[in-house]
């Protein structure tokens, strides 16, 4: 009996120690079948044709860099692990990854900049950016969101932290009212991602020569006029019966209040206009309603303007498209 249980233990010595010689596996095959949507195909678009005006170059569409955003987008509308004192780069613990909150678990010996190397077979760290709205997003509201801020903006041009920096992959998930983009130093080893839904001739997104003509084209469309100022109008003490322009292209919109109900929406201009904002008026498109306090030609203007506008509205944003 004595006998039996010494070879029961050696036997189970060999298994552990076989076992620990396992590697330990690091990543994993994007599920062949994934591909990203028409619109983030499009903000990827975006995102490229604003580098290219400032000569950058395109940052290459990353297979595994957008599994990994759609992933943390579908997770973060699903299960919310953005609630203090984590922030939106946060995982939950309701998926095939580890759970990670941002910024408290960042001392631990993971980082949530490795979930690139968790999710998928890519070598390198990820760096995000998040957009959010209680609403369903609006492909030109994430754009201007990020360009507007100079943490986000400095990701989209290789400014402050990231100067000198180049991307070489960038993956874009988009999923109800949560957007994020993911950048990387080191390419991807995997395909770019198909459009769902797309021929083989509109898959080619990541078209640089495409991209580059676009920008010369852009060159030649004739700076808009200026739009003028409506009249004088009084505030209205009525809400409800301000009047809704529709957004001009080519313009900077400054935005403080958005998708307010319609009745908020009116207190709120007459309440600017009533207190030395008389520019300030609300402006329509794609049925999303928002208030702007004033508009400009120039995005230096605009930048500008927004530097002392956050001083009291310190949720304002430029809005253009």
């Amino acid at each position: 009996m004595r006998i039996k249980r010494i070879g029961f233990f050696v036997l189970l010595l060999f298994s552990f120690q076989g076992m620990a010689q396992q590697p330990v596996k690091t990543g994993r095959e994007v599920p062949a079948g994934f591909c990203i949507s028409p619109l983030e195909a499009k903000l990827y678009k975006m995102i490229n044709d604003y580098r290219l005006r400032y000569d950058l170059p395109v940052i290459p569409l990353s297979r595994s860099l957008c599994f990994v955003a759609s992933t943390h987008v579908k997770d973060l509308y699903f299960n919310h692990p953005d609630v203090e004192p984590c922030n939106f780069h946060s995982w939950s613990n309701k998926g095939t990854w580890k759970p990670f909150c941002y910024p408290k678990d960042e001392n631990k010996k993971n980082s949530v900049w490795d979930k690139p190397k968790e999710l998928t077979n890519y070598k390198g760290k990820g760096y995000e950016i998040v957009y959010w709205e209680n609403n369903a997003v609006m492909i030109d509201s994430i754009i201007a969101f990020w360009r507007s801020i100079p943490y986000f903006n400095s990701f989209l041009m290789n400014t402050g932290k990231w100067q000198g920096k180049k991307w070489n992959a960038i993956g874009i998930g988009i999923y109800e009212n949560y957007a994020c983009a993911w950048f990387g130093e080191l390419p991807d080893a995997e395909p770019s991602p198909a459009v769902c839904g797309a021929t083989a001739e509109q898959n080619a997104v990541a078209d640089t020569l495409k991209s580059r003509q676009d920008k010369e084209k852009s060159k030649e469309k004739p700076v808009p006029a200026p739009v003028p100022a409506s009249p004088g109008t009084k505030p209205s003490t009525a809400p409800g019966k301000q009047e809704i322009s529709k957004q001009v292209p080519g313009l900077y919109y400054i935005i403080v209040k958005s998708q307010y109900p319609i009745a908020d929406m009116n207190k709120s201009l007459a309440d600017l206009k009533a207190n030395g904002y008389p520019d300030a008026r609300l402006i329509e498109r794609d049925n999303k309603t928002r208030l702007s306090i004033m508009e400009f030609q120039l995005k230096a203007k605009a930048d500008s303007a927004l530097r002392e506008v956050k001083k009291k509205f310190k949720d304002a944003w430029i809005l253009s498209y």
